[in-house]
């Protein structure tokens, strides 16, 4: 069912009147995973303490994170896939208990698929400060309650550390790939460039070499419809019955987000300026359909997200500077030794194709003479809905 897939995966378009109905009742305080909760396809692995770069220390931490494919005796065909913002680790496979949407990658990873899981085995992670099966906010602290607000910052490389923690727990010593877009892309680039010995394959998607003033900016107004919610209460929500937790900030959030990710070009074509019903706009009550396309996305995105997790995640996409105290991005980039493949897309205004023109520049390993640009209508989210092109690349890359 389309309802069941990710927004991100799939073109814009209007609501019908049987979506709308699924989404009647009331969204709980959080849609996080918690335990508990059907496991679905989730593995979990658990680590002890862990140090956080900005100071504070979790007493201990758990990855959720999915497999596909065999890991070879020699251990050397692993490739791993990481996730962006609202992304998880159910990269491939249907809705089920446990697993609220289709898996956000399915044409891209599987048996015969570019990245071919017959071949390959896949992992991935969802990330630290996540909230579908790995710690984050909404999990239990020492004391019983919810971390909430006083789960620490983190950074993209306090992420990475904690991947780095999985794959030796796998053990697995150099990945064979490591592919990522948008968040999940400034992880990619992280682990290359700080475990260089550990990356065989680089692929960097629609991701950028630091998180720009106007990012940021874009991204503080997200942050500030959630914690202007009255009903965000300081971050402690958790205990609130249906419908009076942050939701309103929350899908405001998304809805904000939404118009980053997709473009003018596809939201005009495929809306006009058309209603939502026969009851006018005009002064009369009646809406846009695209005003309520974007209300319906914000409102399913709060049944299967956490407030928390959005904040500590946006945050860590704050930090993003793959030059941070490594004298500057380019000498950052030069340590890349892994064979990499650099896409954006040309159409993309929440991480233009400049940043990755960058990135190119930067790596001296790459198996083009410049980024990969493709021509789409579908902005940022174009490396989820352009599928066929995307894994040709990916394809090219993993065969080099």
């Amino acid at each position: 069912m389309d309802w069941q897939t990710s927004e991100d995966t799939v073109p814009s378009a209007p609501v019908t009147e049987a979506d709308a109905r699924l989404l009647l009742g009331r969204p709980p305080a959080t849609g996080a995973w918690r335990d508990g909760d059907p496991v679905g396809e989730r593995r979990f692995a658990q680590f002890g303490a862990f140090a956080t770069e900005s100071g504070p220390s979790l007493p201990g931490i758990r990855l959720a994170y999915e497999t596909w494919g065999e890991l070879s005796p020699a251990r050397d065909n692993a490739v791993l896939i990481l996730h962006a913002l609202t992304g998880d680790s159910h990269v491939r496979g249907d809705a089920v208990p446990g697993h609220a949407t289709d898996g956000w990658w399915g044409d891209i990873v599987g048996p015969g698929a570019p990245i071919d899981t017959d071949r390959w085995f896949v992992v991935a992670p969802n990330m630290l400060g996540g909230c579908q099966g790995s710690t984050g906010p909404a999990s239990i602290a020492p004391d019983g309650y919810e971390w909430a607000s006083r789960f620490p910052f983190l950074t993209i490389r306090d992420q990475v550390a904690a991947q780095v923690m999985l794959a030796d727990a796998l053990g697995i010593d150099v990945w064979a790939g490591v592919i990522g877009g948008s968040m999940g892309g400034m992880h990619a680039l992280e682990w290359a460039v700080t475990h260089p010995q550990r990356v065989e394959r680089l692929g960097v998607l629609c991701s950028p070499p630091t998180t720009t003033a106007d990012q940021v900016a874009l991204n503080s107004v997200q942050l500030a419809a959630i914690q202007m919610d009255p009903r965000f209460a300081g971050g402690s929500y958790y205990d609130a019955p249906d419908g009076d937790g942050p939701h309103r900030g929350l899908s405001l959030a998304r809805r904000m987000a939404l118009l980053n990710y997709r473009t003018p070009t596809e939201l005009n074509q495929r809306f006009q300026r058309s209603w939502q019903s026969d009851k006018s706009p005009f002064g009369e009550g009646g809406r846009y359909a695209v005003e309520s396309y974007l209300d319906f996305h914000g409102n399913r995105f709060t049944r299967r997200f956490d407030a928390n997790s959005y904040l500590t995640l946006v945050e860590a996409m704050n930090s993003h500077d793959v030059g941070r105290d490594r004298g500057g991005v380019e000498d950052a980039l030069a340590r890349v030794t892994a064979r990499t493949l650099v896409l954006g897309v040309d159409s993309d205004r929440l991480f233009p194709v400049e940043g990755q023109h960058r990135i190119s520049r930067g790596i001296r390993t790459t198996i083009d003479d410049d980024t990969v640009v493709l021509a789409s209508d579908f902005g940022h989210d174009g490396f989820l809905i352009e599928t066929e092109p995307v894994g040709r690349h990916l394809r090219r890359l993993l065969e080099s």
